[in-house]
């Protein structure tokens, strides 16, 4: 294969440069090299080294193969009394850049000579060409080779980019922001149609400290009730239950003084303070207030009617 010996040419320009810059490195730095960039550097040696030997190896190989080819084309044509093809003559005058594209772009033989490469054996009376692979198609494999060398040493060896780790690692956190703004959106998305009831820790610890701060006011930290009902009974006004819960918290009792709370909590934090609104149910105030309502069953819920008007009468719970 005659285009084999040009791929030499990049690799040995390489190996160069990469020689180049580890002395020019070493030159300037004023601290002697560390047992790690000794260890690089060796291994760029050895890369380079060792994908010398495989390329000399494979071109040997490819002669060896040749010659044998050749001289078994030359008796089996002197066995069948057939003419030997003529070595091709180069155009007296031929640039070196006219020789080099012929190698690498044009098609190596044109179809008026293919009986020149027209193998000698035949099978049931088809016969061979004995052509070479498109060059398009060879310089495209070598390029990959050559590439592969320069990505192993740059990123494998030099630690110059982001190894797989690192991009792994950067893939996974940039896929928990995303699935965390999904999230977000999907718990902003809540309504008193599809609100349920949180269990976790985290939620009903933040819907806990909403509660304080917002509520604790008129029902009191313990949910015994003040100026709003108790929250620790059975009995409730507009309807026990997440969905009633977070009704009432969405759009407020606005003739009893509770206001909408729609305008100032979204509703993710609305459902996390209805779910703990529901925790404090059984638990023992310090003064609980009396009773308000009725008494709410959830095996009941379905046979009472919740789709009334928000608001319309009554206190906030």
């Amino acid at each position: 294969m005659k285009s084999a010996k040009y791929l030499l040419t990049p690799l040995v320009v390489l190996a160069s440069l990469t020689a180049w810059g580890q002395a020019a490195g070493a030159a300037v730095a004023v601290a002697p090299p560390s047992a790690e960039k000794l260890a690089n550097i060796m291994t760029y040696v050895l890369v380079i080294a060792g994908s010398l030997l495989f390329i000399a190896a494979m071109v040997f190989v490819i002669k060896v193969n040749q010659f044998l080819y050749k001289r078994i084309i030359e008796l089996q044509a002197r066995e069948n009394g057939l003419e030997l093809p003529q070595p091709e003559v180069k155009p007296v005058g031929e640039s070196f850049w006219t020789r080099i594209r012929k190698q690498y772009w044009e098609d190596a033989v044109p179809r008026e000579r293919e009986h020149e490469i027209m193998s000698h054996h035949a099978y049931d009376g088809i016969r061979e060409l004995d052509n070479r692979l498109p060059p398009w198609w060879v310089n495209m494999f070598l390029l990959t080779i050559v590439f592969s060398v320069v990505y192993m040493v740059y990123y494998h060896f030099g630690g110059n980019g982001p190894s797989q780790v690192e991009e792994y690692e950067r893939d996974m956190a940039q896929a928990k922001k995303e699935i965390a703004v999904a999230l977000a959106g999907q718990a902003n998305a809540v309504d008193e149609s599809n609100v349920t009831v949180l269990s976790d820790a985290t939620a009903l610890g933040e819907g806990e400290l909403i509660y304080t701060n917002s509520c604790a006011a008129c029902h009191l930290v313990d949910g015994g009730g003040s100026v709003g009902p108790n929250f620790t009974d059975e009995y409730w006004i507009h309807g026990g239950g997440i969905k009633n819960i977070f009704k009432t918290v969405k759009y407020g009792v606005p003739e009893k003084g509770m206001i909408a709370w729609a305008s100032q909590l979204n509703p993710s934090d609305m459902q996390k303070v209805a779910s703990y609104i529901l925790t404090l149910q059984g638990t023992t105030p310090a003064v609980p207030k009396e009773p308000q309502g009725v008494i709410w069953k959830e095996d009941a819920a379905a046979a009472q009617d919740s789709t009334a008007t928000p608001g319309a009468t009554g206190e906030s719970k």
